[in-house]
């Protein structure tokens, strides 16, 4: 055992790893977790990972049981409905509810859940829903029901968790600070008194899912008893006072005690405990506050009677019958006591401590990491020292970094390096964007600057005007090990820590300075000859391209360069990150007889296209990429039917037609690196990508000497091809090409627009008619070619045409031209 683990254990072991359990973490991990072998997975507040003997057990259950839809009296529908009843009491024990006060309805998860309540609640003009600003997406979609119904709606923030004075003879545990109140314009509100009939929605998670702090359970009663008091005497307050609980993340490792803190609604999802299954939750109400729930919506499964030609309907009685529309997933509800016997064999209060152990271990280690300047690299989200109505954590961390001059790393670039350390885990606000913007510190200003900026859920802006838009989040589970922790601390240790840059002495983290154009490397770089070494063009974006010793330009760059594409039936275009396999689909012109020929090894034939602009069989299509609108023009039948085979998926062939393109946001958004000064075809990022043979010959060599491996066993080794170049250069010294301002070949005129961000692609490894995936070499680039947040990797450019003239015919480029650097 080494060390630092002795250490974790001297401190954290007599809750880490089920010492007093039928198994330990180790035991567990070898035996019922052997896919996580090499992957460390952080995303358990996302979705937690199912038991392999969990599963097993599932599909014995299937494969020896005959259950029948329980909406009939056969022998087998009598059986999915006792295992039903069976589920729904395991259900309510989890939560230590009694079938007297509770229902369990089953929904397709707890935003199905949350969506009933809200649907059916009985909003007034008097009513009010107040939320915590703490609370998912999911629970903030509630407030369209109560703002479409009159009622009014605002957020709150726990500010306190110490006894807060209201009057001399009334103390209260938490102080509340109110947000603004909102009303649909059409129904401003009315000072009145509420009748008596009035009712009110209070909502709050008992686990924030975005920084793991805990809420106080004793809001329910306090909400309950004394909201008139918390707010303060707002005339919004009157009348009766329901509560919601979102404990779909909370539950996993601190289940709520109804008998205790008797709330009115529970929503949770049973992917969130136990990994399996998916699409089902539960909502968990007291009986007298499901009597208020109102339905409109009638189904199979939830009426006793109905008439089909007259307004007649007798709905059923019971709770649960009369909120389950249609027919349940039975099959999935059958699989929830494998769940439950899981965790019931770890008990919850092992499992809570084992995940808290981790928790504690990551987050102190990463507030005390430092760089060489002394400078903190981690600010996490929440701290003890927070004054919020919670008393503990979940286990959750929250966090983002920065670099040694305070500036921060995007969250993205957090993401993508773990991704090829074999780390999952979860970036962005996590559907939470009260907690996101109360923790990031983002007023209402930068979030609506940030949208108009082009910012949205799960895009790649994750630094705007200086500030993070969102978050990394590790989050541990019942599986988790130390072994996992240390491995995610390792990472971060040593892709974000700057230290002394000392061989042998430890980590050594430098952010590369690599120069962009307008910086200049100096004679330096510039000394030596260089050759254009081979062209390579791509008709049909992400498919193979073919070489030639010359070929023309136009003033979309090289002709015919990515002038095609491949659209799915739902409008998607088809690329190799989703469609690895269109790397197989090898592409030539001829350009003597005006044909190009595409070649697949799932189809016999191959394929010819006329380039002749008259040999359009298809009608002409509106094509939106990367922020451009096209004009694609479509081909026959025959044309698709080959293409769909050959990628293995229906799918069209379009054209790209210039004439009618232009920028839908002509200011560029922010973070937007598609060059905009040039006429594009479909291209990612700009006309031309230029590669140099002796950086990737450096490239090889520190693979080499890393004795990095392949996730298949054999060495990887980079060509110039794994870059997807259209221009080869040779001579000089690796990376001169970093300094280029511009350049000249021949007599053609091109401008250097920076570095190339590399991506997974570069990791797609084509053997024997196969697409299969490695860490490298993108890995290897990260440790010496990350650059404010990208990794770079040859050099984009833009061929200049003098006065807007178009380029004639014989323009060409030819392998073995002088190249001359900064020369205009």
């Amino acid at each position: 055992m080494d060390t630092d683990k002795e250490e974790f254990l001297k401190e954290f072991g007599a809750d880490y790893g089920y010492p007093n359990g039928p198994k330990t973490i180790d035991e567990i991990r070898a035996t019922e977790f052997k896919r996580l072998d090499g992957l460390v997975y952080l995303d358990h507040a996302g979705a937690t990972l199912y038991s392999e003997l969990q599963m097993e057990a599932v599909f014995k259950d299937l494969a020896t049981s005959v259950y029948g839809n329980p909406h009939s009296q056969s022998d087998s529908s009598s059986a999915t409905c006792d295992l039903m009843r069976e589920a729904r009491q395991q259900v309510l024990d989890f939560f230590n509810a009694s079938p007297k006060d509770y229902k369990c309805i089953f929904t397709s998860g707890a935003t199905a859940a949350l969506k009933l309540v809200g649907e059916a609640f009985p909003w007034s003009r008097q009513s009010s829903f107040m939320y915590t600003m703490e609370n998912h997406n999911s629970v903030l979609g509630i407030r369209e029901y109560a703002l479409g119904q009159g009622a009014a709606a605002f957020a709150i923030d726990i500010e306190e968790a110490v006894q807060h004075v209201v009057s001399r003879s009334t103390v209260v545990p938490v102080r509340v600070s109110q947000h603004q109140i909102q009303r649909r314009s059409e129904t401003r509100f009315r000072e009145k008194e509420p009748t008596g009939d009035t009712y009110n929605l209070f909502a709050f998670p008992s686990e924030c899912n975005f920084s793991g702090l805990r809420f106080s359970l004793d809001l329910v009663k306090i909400i309950k008893e004394d909201s008139e008091k918390i707010l303060e005497g707002s005339p919004i307050c009157k009348g009766c006072w329901m509560v919601l609980i979102d404990a779909a993340k909370g539950c996993a490792t601190e289940p709520l005690d109804l008998s205790k803190h008797p709330a009115d609604f529970v929503v949770i999802s049973f992917y969130k405990l136990f990994g399996y299954p998916t699409g089902l939750g539960a909502l968990i109400a007291r009986n007298d506050a499901a009597k208020l729930l109102k339905k409109d919506y009638f189904s199979g499964g939830t009426v006793a009677a109905s008439i089909a030609d007259i307004d007649f309907v007798k709905r059923r009685e019971g709770v649960e019958e009369l909120f389950e529309d249609g027919t349940t997933s039975f099959l999935s509800i059958a699989s929830l006591r494998h769940g439950f016997k899981i965790l019931n064999s770890l008990t919850i209060s092992s499992i809570s401590r084992h995940t808290a152990s981790l928790t504690m271990y990551v987050r102190k280690t990463l507030l005390a990491l430092r760089h060489d300047n002394g400078a903190s690299v981690c600010t996490v989200y929440g701290s003890d020292s927070l004054k919020v109505s919670c008393h503990e954590w979940g286990p959750i961390v929250s966090f983002n970094l920065k670099r040694p001059d305070r500036s921060w790393f995007g969250y993205r670039e957090v993401e993508k390096l773990a991704s090829l350390s074999e780390i999952q885990l979860r970036t962005g606000c996590f559907c939470n964007p009260g907690a996101c913007a109360k923790y990031l510190d983002l007023s209402h200003s930068d979030l609506l600057s940030n949208v108009e900026a082009g910012h949205v859920c799960w895009d790649d802006y994750d630094v705007v005007n200086g500030k993070p838009t969102g978050a990394v989040r590790v989050s541990f589970g019942y599986m988790s090990t130390y072994e996992d922790a240390k491995k995610f601390i390792d990472f971060v240790r040593s892709s974000f820590v700057s230290l002394p840059n000392q061989t042998g002495c430890g980590y050594h983290f430098r952010e590369m300075s690599i120069p962009f154009p307008d910086e200049g490397l100096g004679s330096r770089l510039l000394a030596g000859s260089f050759y254009l070494n081979s062209i390579t063009i791509y008709p049909i974006k992400s498919c193979a391209g073919f070489s030639t010793e010359s070929w023309p330009l136009s003033n979309t760059g090289l002709g015919y360069d990515r002038e095609w594409l491949l659209k799915s039936l739902t409008g998607e275009i088809l690329t190799q990150k989703k469609v690895p396999e269109m790397c197989l689909i090898s592409t030539y012109i001829d350009l003597h007889q005006g044909i190009l020929f595409v070649e697949s090894p799932r189809c016999k034939e191959r394929l010819q296209i006329n380039l002749k602009s008259d040999s359009y069989n298809g009608s002409g299509e509106e094509i939106c990429f990367r922020g451009q609108r096209y004009e694609g023009q479509g081909y026959n039948n025959e044309v698709n039917i080959w293409f769909s085979h050959a990628v293995g998926q229906p799918c069209c062939l379009l054209r790209c037609s210039m004439s009618t393109s232009y920028y839908l946001n002509k200011s560029r958004s922010v973070g937007m690196c598609r060059d905009g000064q040039s006429r594009l075809n479909f291209s990612n990022e700009a006309q031309f990508l230029l590669i140099s043979k002796e950086s990737v010959s450096d490239l090889n060599n520190r693979l080499s000497s890393n004795v990095k491996k392949g996730s298949f066993g054999v060495p990887v080794e980079a060509s110039p091809m794994t870059f997807r170049p259209n221009l080869v250069i040779s001579g000089g010294e690796p990376y001169a090409e970093d300094g280029w301002r511009n350049l000249k070949i021949g007599d053609n005129k091109f401008t250097s627009l920076g570095g190339c961000n590399r991506c997974q692609m570069i990791n797609l490894v084509h053997k024997a008619g196969q697409v299969q995936k490695s860490n490298e070499p993108l890995a290897t680039l990260a440790s010496y070619r990350r650059s404010k947040g990208k990794i770079l990797f040859g050099i984009l450019l833009r061929y200049e045409i003098d006065d807007g003239v178009e380029q004639e015919p014989e323009s060409l480029l030819q392998v073995g031209q002088e190249i001359h650097a900064n020369s205009f």
